[in-house]
């Protein structure tokens, strides 16, 4: 008796990830070495990103005399240097996020909000700094707001600095990586957030501030906050040089952080007040410690086309000649199998002509070694023919389409069903929508692995086969399963599982060829998809594969909105 059940949900069980997904981690990890903020810093950089501070501390040291030298007001100076300094933070932001999307480094993403915020808040300095736009500012500003919003400005990229040397430089796991999209804009807008709410106070709330500056003059409380936002850059450089081992990003942001100091020593402490040579060379530091991460980040794109171009031409010669060498194997394959077929059935046949002629003049040995000879040669024309079926599929195109997965199912367990006589198998089929698939070799796939299910259960009474789907982890692939509760395999020996002529049983247990789930992984390989399996000797086995979604791939629930169970009984 063969009973179906089918159930009419579309299960989202747990589905294990592929093995596959540790080498795809390790192999993110090997490729993050491409990249600033996980290539460890070599001599060369140590000595060059030194090298930039060393002419830096030169240069300050020349303009410390002169930081309080009064000169003429250039009213356009500020609205230029701020909106080339907002671009270019804007691109550097843009970059580190396009990085945190490859790596799923979160201190990338932190990082990232760092050069946003910055930007956003250079904006609202701009448009409120006296002068530039109207003679008091725009957006309602004070005459403190410009230098409150430039200590909020140097106060914050500091402590997402901080925060970015804290955290873990290495990507995330796999099962942890953060959705890209949702993370990128949550870390962008609270940025956009932060630089609105630091706006809002040193412009509406500019009356409840501690006055800083007395016209162009700074105050004596001036001396207190900028010491502390000048603390917040000492404390973000000395926690990048102490974070091991040093990347080359890390360098750099060192860079960046010394020349803030410098920014901040001669625009705000050394100096007396505006537009005299502390103010200017200070933003003259400012624009530069800007653009250091975003040189050497365009530099590293440029290095890293360079190698994605000569990788690409590297693989297209080499996909042409393993396209090449496999079709020259599979025509050998095929050459060889169709050519051995004739003397194995020359074989067979004389051995059965032996037999039927013969019979009365042999004894019982030699019809023995007669059935030995026939049983070999069948068996040998059995694993040609599988292997002749194991070829043509590198050959056959894959003309996928939409494909409803229920009654596919269903006439592969009805054509199994001389292989289930005079058993007790349940059948458990969840709803399984619909796949993208061509149709013939998706049901070469599902008839190998309830055949399998059907064959390793055969000590079981009853024997029991689920068949279901779940959501894959790629939100465009649906991932189907075929669970028995059979005689289970070794996960030590699962490398050999989808070998060709791989058995992990001996014929005599369990007859077969060892090339049905060759078939199955070669299939769903073309189809773009991934297999794998998991098992315990005497507890069962599943078997999984992916395939890509089809429109409909969702199976229709009751009106109820529950899911509607039925039991159909079927006789094999």
């Amino acid at each position: 008796m063969l009973h179906v059940r089918a159930i009419a949900n579309f299960e989202r069980k747990a589905i294990p990830h592929a093995p596959s997904t540790a080498m795809t981690s390790q192999l993110r990890r090997g490729d993050s070495q491409l990249f600033l903020s996980t290539l460890t810093a070599d001599r060369y950089d140590t000595r060059l990103a030194a090298g930039v501070v060393i002419l830096s501390a030169i240069v300050f040291a020349c303009a410390v005399p002169f930081a309080r030298a009064q000169l003429a007001p250039i009213f356009a100076f500020i609205p230029v240097y701020e909106a080339a300094l907002v671009i270019t933070d804007l691109f550097t932001a843009a970059l580190l996020f396009g990085q945190f999307s490859l790596l799923k480094s979160r201190g990338l993403a932190i990082l990232a909000s760092g050069y946003l915020f910055t930007a956003s808040v250079a904006i609202a300095h701009l448009l409120s700094f006296p002068g530039a736009f109207s003679p008091t500012g725009l957006l309602g500003a004070g005459p403190q707001t410009t230098a409150w919003l430039y200590m909020f400005w140097h106060a914050g990229f500091p402590l997402l600095v901080c925060a970015y040397s804290l955290t873990d430089r290495l990507p995330q796991a796999e099962d942890a990586l953060p959705n890209v999209a949702v993370t990128t804009g949550v870390v962008a807008a609270i940025a956009l957030v932060g630089a609105g709410v630091v706006t809002l106070v040193a412009t509406a709330g500019h009356d409840v501030l501690p006055a800083v500056m007395q016209g162009n003059r700074y105050t004596p409380a001036m001396i207190i906050v900028v010491s502390t936002v000048w603390m917040m850059s000492a404390v973000a450089l000395l926690l990048l040089w102490r974070r091991r081992p040093r990347t080359v990003l890390d360098l750099w942001l060192m860079v960046v952080m010394c020349a803030w100091i410098f920014d901040i020593a001669l625009s705000a402490v050394l100096n007396a007040g505006r537009y005299d040579v502390g103010f200017y060379a200070g933003r003259i530091y400012g624009f530069g410690a800007s653009s250091f991460v975003l040189l050497v980040l365009l530099l590293q794109s440029g290095a890293l086309y360079e190698r994605l171009v000569s990788t690409h031409r590297a693989l297209t010669q080499r996909s042409a000649e393993l396209e090449a060498a496999n079709k020259e194997l599979d025509a050998f394959t095929y050459s060889v199998s169709h050519d051995l077929r004739a003397p194995l059935r020359a074989a067979d046949g004389y051995a059965s002509m032996l037999e039927e002629d013969y019979a009365d003049k042999l004894d019982a040995e030699g019809k023995r070694l007669i059935g030995v000879v026939r049983t070999s040669s069948q068996k040998m024309g059995q694993l040609i023919d599988e292997l002749l079926a194991f070829s043509r599929l590198g050959r056959t195109e894959v003309k996928t389409r939409s494909i409803a997965m229920d009654p596919l199912v269903r006439q592969v367990i009805e054509d199994l069903s001389s292989e289930m006589q005079g058993r007790a198998i349940e059948f458990t089929v969840a709803s399984l929508g619909y796949a993208k698939a061509d149709p013939e070799l998706l049901k070469h796939v599902i008839a190998n692995l309830v055949s399998n299910a059907i064959k390793f259960t055969r000590d079981k009474d009853p024997a029991r086969v689920e068949i279901g789907c779940s959501i894959g982890n790629v939100p465009e692939s649906v991932v189907f399963y075929v669970k028995d509760n059979g005689a289970g395999f070794e996960m030590k020996y699962y490398d050999k599982l989808f070998g060709v002529f791989q058995r992990l049983h001996t014929a005599s247990e369990y007859p077969g060829t060892g090339v049905g789930l060759a078939i199955v992984q070669r299939v769903i390989h073309r189809h773009g998809g991934k297999v794998w399996a998991e098992g315990a000797p005497g507890e069962g086995a599943t078997f999984y594969f992916t395939l890509s979604r089809a429109v409909a791939s969702l199976p229709a629930r009751s009106s109820s909105g529950m899911p509607a169970r039925t039991v159909t009984p079927l006789r094999a």
